[in-house]
């Protein structure tokens, strides 16, 4: 084999290995444009739609708070005496913001092995599942964005103990995420999905 056919090839793994486009899409405030610029997040999020019932405006909503649509976002680090770093503020990871502990129960009940946080078709898959099952633990909707926010951020146990009320800037937080999934709706309505 020659030396350029070797070095084509190894140039070619190693593109291969990079890392995928984690930019945000331009527009966040419109549904269609995030859909015509990342047809693969609709796509994506139509088959979470079509396993799990959660709408795609409710998805887009909660991705659109969790992450801005970066694939690889994760919680800003902590510091001690203002410039030692300690770690991140928690293991949230990727478009849906998944901790380990739950996105590894998530992987041993449904997602498998191989299912990754920055991935959007695992991240949309993750967030029906667990919307799905709060919609049958605890009878919120799964139209329902504002209160699917309040489970999804606090867990179904907080939810249930109403962790939120003693959070007033949560509370407003889960407003906007409904809002947010209003606007959505009626966008993706107009553009024809």
């Amino acid at each position: 084999m020659s030396r350029l056919l070797r070095a084509s090839i190894l140039l070619m793994f190693l593109a291969s290995c990079g890392g995928g486009n984690f930019s945000a899409p331009r527009d966040l405030e419109n549904a269609c444009s995030i859909v015509a610029e990342r047809p693969q997040y609709f796509r994506a999020m139509k088959a979470t739609e079509r396993k799990w019932g959660v709408p795609v405006h409710v998805q887009m909503a909660t991705i659109h708070q969790e992450s801005k649509f970066i694939g690889n976002a994760r919680t800003p680090h902590q510091f001690v005496l203002g410039i030692i770093p300690v770690g991140r503020q928690s293991s949230a990871y990727g478009y849906s913001q998944a901790l380990d502990g739950t996105w590894e129960e998530y992987q041993q009940e449904e997602g498998g092995r191989r299912a990754r946080r920055d991935d959007i078709g695992d991240a949309t898959d993750f967030m029906g599942w667990y919307m799905d099952q709060t919609e049958r633990g605890l009878g919120i909707s799964k139209t329902d964005a504002r209160n699917q926010y309040l489970a999804y951020h606090e867990g179904r146990t907080g939810f249930a103990r109403r962790s939120y009320e003693s959070k007033p800037w949560l509370v407003e937080v889960a407003s906007r995420v409904g809002g947010r999934a209003e606007r959505y709706r009626v966008q993706l309505a107009s553009c024809g999905r």
